[in-house]
């Protein structure tokens, strides 16, 4: 996980890729209660794996992949 680690709040940074996953998204570094707030309202996002699972952010990912 080191890879990782410094995207991370320091209360997360030691903790398991499993854990990580399930964690509030305020968990990842930068991502304030307010962004939180929004992207709960905006798309029901409430972890890092629902971030990581959205299918508007996969596809944003998938279309800004294909561009470069």
């Amino acid at each position: 996980m080191t890879g990782i680690a410094h995207k991370f709040a320091k209360a997360f940074e030691s903790r398991p890729v499993d854990d990580l996953a399930d964690a509030p998204v305020t968990a990842l570094r930068g991502v304030s209660e307010s962004d939180a707030e929004h992207l709960r309202a905006a798309f029901g996002i409430r972890t890092v794996r629902d971030l990581g699972t959205n299918e508007y952010f996969l596809w944003a990912h998938a279309v800004a992949t294909l561009a470069d």
